[in-house]
């Protein structure tokens, strides 16, 4: 694996894969690590996840400055990301006991019913590159506290970050094969999968990817977790603060560089203000800083690859030639690197790529619409159903549009995150299952119903 700087095309560091003899290695590691670890008392377990959240501490600026080598993430973001992965180990290490306390049930005179929850064993994570701890994290933390071990697949062009989170769990105490990293490119998966000792597996990236998986766990009857694609919609009413809503929605867009699932995508705005968010959006967007990652007043460096960057750009194009226009940006930086301009799209036609698919760049679509049931059944437009957001002086008119919208979580006044205590994930071609809160550590635990007569 050959490990390039997207802001400078510089190889990092070339990596081994791992063979088919590792592979087996860590399989049988990781079975007979399942048998003791799901043995330990929840207590301890939850120690050693509180300690990974220590060591992220510890060593932020390095792990931040890794993330922004490999895919090119400001590093200002980098470290926000690395201080939120602390944060899910925190929250997993104060309420994993609650969260897997028996749950009783009525029962008959004399006996006792309950369901209770038991680890699986190991679980395989296929995880993408765009946020290249925190979406390891937000699986590991809950799944190791729940007794399950870990084998992670990460994407071949973050290998460095791949080691580092391994280096994390081993610095917090975990025992031999309770988490190990799989240097492997995406033919394995499938084996991987199927083999016996391991018993479910998650995936965050794409719906190609998502449905490859599934249908491997599918055929072998083990459970899935997918986080795939979004085209979130980002929905501005008429009595809406306009220049909260073009100052927050730019930072939606344009976070990580515009390379995440829960980015704002589709921005939907009522005629009465469209003009005047139109403007002060375009305005915020001119304002942010594009430029070397690694330097703190940076707002938007590269994408993480030239192939990603190619992408992008013939999706936009395809738009433009389908009627829309560019109101700003539209072309790749004319600088050294994987840059694509920060881009707003008007006029956007139905059918065309920033209608209709996942724009992963700092790609901005914007439509007018001439009512709330209109902007409702915009926002619905779609196949992708991961975050949505809504913007209006009326909380409770909020509330109402948010309920009618498809999608996995809705946000009123305020972008789609993601945030250990409440539940994460989507619907349609955005996936199913849940992490983070309760739902995600008893997403890989088998409920069993314990009746004691």
């Amino acid at each position: 694996m050959d490990d390039i700087n997207p802001a400078t095309g510089a190889r990092i560091d070339t990596y081994e894969t791992d063979t088919a003899a590792d592979i087996e290695a860590a399989l049988a590691r990781a079975a007979d690590a399942a048998n003791d670890w799901r043995d330990r008392p929840i207590r301890e377990r939850e120690r050693h996840v509180a300690a990974a959240g220590d060591v992220l501490r510890e060593n932020t600026q390095t792990y931040a400055e890794l993330i922004t080598a490999e895919m090119g993430k400001p590093i200002t973001q980098a470290r926000a990301e690395i201080e939120k992965c602390a944060a899910v180990c925190d929250h997993y290490a104060t309420h994993a006991s609650a969260y897997l306390q028996p749950d009783g049930h009525p029962s008959p005179a004399g006996a006792d019913v309950q369901t209770v929850y038991e680890p699986l064993g190991p679980v395989l994570a296929v995880m993408p590159w765009n946020f290249p701890f925190w979406q390891v994290f937000r699986f590991a933390a809950p799944a190791l506290a729940a007794g399950n071990v870990a084998l992670l697949k990460h994407a071949s062009n973050v290998p460095g970050c791949a080691e580092a989170i391994a280096d994390v769990f081993e610095a917090a105490g975990l025992p031999a094969g309770v988490f190990q990293t799989l240097l492997v490119g995406a033919d394995a998966v499938e084996d991987v999968i199927r083999d016996d000792r391991v018993r479910a597996a998650t995936l965050t990236g794409s719906e190609p990817a998502g449905s490859a998986v599934a249908a491997t766990a599918g055929e072998t009857l083990k459970k899935t977790v997918l986080e795939l694609g979004g085209s979130d919609p980002f929905v501005v009413l008429d009595d809406a603060d306009v220049a909260a809503a073009a100052a927050s929605g730019a930072w939606a867009r344009t976070l990580n560089s515009g390379q995440s699932c829960i980015a704002a995508k589709r921005f939907i705005v009522h005629t009465d203000v469209y003009e005047a968010f139109r403007d002060a959006f375009v305005s915020e967007i001119d304002s942010l800083t594009v430029g070397d990652p690694t330097r703190e007043e940076t707002d938007v460096g590269p994408q993480a690859s030239a192939a990603g960057l190619d992408t992008t750009h013939e999706q936009v194009r395809a738009s433009v030639d389908a009627g829309a226009t560019v109101v700003t940006g539209g072309q790749p930086s004319d600088r050294e690197g994987a840059f694509y301009e920060p881009t707003v799209l008007t006029d956007v036609p139905a059918g065309c790529p920033a209608d209709t698919e996942e724009l992963f760049g700092p790609v901005a679509a914007v439509f007018e619409v001439p009512d709330e049931a209109a902007a409702i059944a915009k926002a619905n437009a779609t196949a992708f159903g991961l975050g949505a957001s809504v913007w209006t002086a009326d909380r409770d008119r909020g509330r109402r549009v948010a309920r009618a919208m498809d999608a996995g979580c809705a946000y009123v006044n305020q972008p789609v995150t993601s945030d250990p205590r409440v539940p994460f994930g989507g619907i349609g071609r955005s996936g199913y299952g849940r992490e983070l809160a309760g739902a995600g550590i008893r997403a890989f635990v088998n409920r069993k119903t314990l009746w004691v007569e």
